[in-house]
């Protein structure tokens, strides 16, 4: 029993470290993601779409629901601008029924 006592206390301060150590990376990578979307914020002559949620997400497929969330939008008649992407063309193009695009 005492050799079982011995073990989980050696295993308790190793999974510590290991937090420790993840903590410290996610402290560390925080920085350069601000600085990424900082500066997508300051160019200007970055495209952008206005999207219009005119349909509710009630009844809809989980992929379409999660389309909508990817966009940004959480309720009917909410306006949001992305990016003009691939990836957000690809989840307008997929809830296009329940969307109004325009440029922005």
């Amino acid at each position: 029993m005492a050799d079982e006592e011995k073990t989980v206390k050696k295993a308790a301060p190793k999974k510590a470290a290991t937090r420790k150590a993840a903590v410290k990376k996610a402290a560390t990578a925080k920085p350069a993601a601000t600085k990424k979307a900082a500066a997508a914020k300051a160019d200007s002559t970055v495209k952008r779409l206005s999207v219009t949620l005119v349909r509710s997400r009630h009844g809809r497929l989980a992929s379409h629901k999660a389309c909508v969330a990817g966009l940004g939008l959480r309720r009917m008649r909410q306006t949001v601008q992305v990016i003009d992407t691939p990836e957000n063309r690809g989840m307008i193009n997929k809830v296009q029924y329940m969307l109004k695009v325009e440029e922005a």
